[in-house]
């Protein structure tokens, strides 16, 4: 790994940093660097009624530069249920349109810990159900991170409820597991846990905020890696990230989708770390999973 990368993912590592106290200001400081950018895009901004009707769903919807292919990306960002939104994902996610040459439609759903789960899962439920009704076409569920494991839970919602599932789901470095502690039977977890930016005390604290009570995230739709069922689910793709803590939960849910019978292809980017599906797309770990994806999109 380059040097002054690891550098700054050492400092990024800081145990100074607790998410429960400080996801606040976090947010601010993404919102702040993230409005620097968002003329550089064109895009499209819709807003979806809650189920209840009390509230908007924002969507952003991005056309490629070049459109190849009339199937459509419903997309569902990262940042542990906690931080993140459509605008500190603008970059990443015209990226991930033009690269692939799909219309993306982009999920902006709330955030613990001001609305722990299910309210983040229910607004993307909500949302992809509408967008699937509008759709005329195949369409693609993809998500980083926790956005990934919200694909997850939604598969299997979407099966559980007998209605219709996505063509194919592109899973990136998705928390697919609820114990992110030394007791978790993951060696990534001990292994790049500390000083690679994401740590596991920053993905506990997470946790905590996303669902407070430790036996409730031991739910299919927040740890999909404890259903005893996972048939039915759509072709899947699984991008790991090799100095990622998520590492193995990622790719052994992908292992039990297989054994369950599901299509599904794993693929670990080498030398990489987690988040890095928000890197420029010349980078070389972005650059070498974009070449994946249209290998199994296409």
């Amino acid at each position: 790994m380059n040097p002054l990368l690891k550098f700054i993912l050492k400092l990024a590592s800081s145990p100074k940093i607790d998410m429960q106290e400080d996801y606040g200001w976090i947010r601010k400081a993404q919102s702040l660097f993230s409005k620097r950018s968002q003329h550089k895009y064109d895009f499209v901004d819709k807003e979806i009624y809650s189920l209840d009707g009390q509230h908007e769903i924002p969507v952003r919807i991005f056309e490629p530069k070049e459109k190849r292919f009339s199937e459509s990306i419903i997309y569902i960002h990262g940042g542990g249920w906690v931080i993140g939104n459509i605008d500190t994902y603008t970059s990443t996610c015209a990226n991930i349109s033009n690269e692939l040459g799909r219309t993306l439609y982009s999920i902006d759903y709330r955030l613990a810990p001001e609305h722990p789960y299910p309210q983040g899962l229910n607004d993307c439920l909500q949302a992809v159900l509408f967008l699937q009704s509008y759709l005329d076409n195949e369409w693609i569920l993809m998500g980083d991170s926790a956005g990934g494991n919200l694909c997850s839970a939604i598969s299997l919602k979407l099966r559980d409820n007998q209605l219709k599932a996505p063509h194919k789901q592109v899973l990136i470095y998705p928390v697919t597991y609820w114990d992110h502690t030394r007791t978790s039977p993951f060696r990534s977890i001990i292994r790049n846990g500390y000083d690679y930016g994401l740590t596991i005390k920053k993905i506990s604290e997470y946790m905590e905020m996303y669902e407070p009570d430790e036996d409730k995230r031991k739910s299919p739709y927040i740890a999909p890696l404890m259903a005893t069922n996972l048939s039915h689910q759509p072709d899947t793709l699984i991008l790991s990230a090799e100095f990622d803590p998520l590492r193995d939960e990622g790719e052994a849910y992908g292992h039990a989708l297989k054994d369950a019978g599901n299509k599904v292809l794993i693929e670990r980017i080498k030398d990489s770390v987690h988040g890095f599906i928000t890197y420029p797309p010349y980078v070389e770990p972005t650059h070498k999973a974009f070449e994946i994806m249209r290998g199994f999109l296409d």
